[in-house]
């Protein structure tokens, strides 16, 4: 059983509460797909300059969030760890020479945990949280992405959890999309059906409004792209899957690598 690499934008953690659209369509993914062995998630909310991965047996649930509704901080999801997978992906990462360090009692921040509850509600799944790096380029994400890929073929879903369009000093309430948003994301699109890395690793000099959608205090909402694709450099073939937004310019959207 081979499953795609996913990117999954995470949106606002509102969307954990949210009836909506992409909510839908997320828990329709989920139902759709075969059911995986394991998930292995690299999230926008664990930025480190080394590479991380979780080792627990249990998750706990990261409220990393300030401002929001009560019940947002009541809402866990009580996904286990995985020994088995945590070892398998040491064991790609000492292969292909990048040091990496398995830690235990963090928790799945919300990066992870939102999508995955709206995915798979029932947390019984084994999860495996794996860190970015903001810092590093884009072909160097990719390369570790690929580390990983042939877990695919072992029933393991990977995951990149962040944002294309993720500016939240530019969000204001409307239901219609910003223009500069859209072509961002319409440029991204195109490179990624072409799969035109040499593009898209330059895509702050390349893109239309690079600026505004991917601003220099929040890169590492668009570097789970490259994890994500890493992963499916056997096949490279693309699919965006659902695409909206929210408050103006924050991207909603999932692309499926193969």
């Amino acid at each position: 059983m081979t499953l795609p690499a996913l990117f999954i934008a995470h949106g606002s953690p509102m969307m954990a509460l949210e009836d909506n659209e992409y909510t839908r369509f997320l828990a329709r993914l989920g139902r759709e797909l075969p059911k995986p062995r394991g998930i292995a998630v690299f999230s926008a909310h664990w930025d480190d300059p080394d590479q991380r991965l979780t080792d627990d047996a249990e998750h706990g649930t990261m409220h990393d969030f300030y401002g929001f509704p009560e019940e947002m901080y009541q809402i866990t999801y009580p996904a286990k760890g995985s020994a088995e997978l945590t070892n398998q992906i040491m064991q790609r990462f000492e292969a292909g020479n990048l040091h990496a360090k398995p830690v235990t009692g963090r928790g799945l921040d919300h990066g992870a945990w939102v999508i995955l509850r709206q995915m798979y509600p029932d947390a019984d799944i084994p999860v495996v949280a794996l860190s970015i790096d903001s810092k590093r380029s884009p072909s160097e994400q990719y390369s570790i992405g690929a580390m990983l890929s042939d877990l695919r073929e072992d029933g393991i879903l990977i995951i990149g959890s962040g944002g294309l369009v993720h500016n939240l000093r530019m969000v204001h309430p409307s239901d219609e999309p910003d223009d500069w948003a859209v072509q961002f994301d319409e440029w991204i699109a195109e490179q990624l059906e072409t799969w035109n890395l040499h593009q898209l690793f330059a895509y702050d000099k390349k893109a239309p409004h690079a600026r505004e959608a991917v601003p220099s205090y929040g890169t590492e909402h668009l570097v789970p792209l490259f994890y994500a694709m890493g992963a499916a450099d056997n096949g490279r073939k693309a699919e965006r899957l659902f695409q909206s937004y929210q408050y103006g310019s924050l991207s909603l959207n999932c692309w499926s690598f193969q």
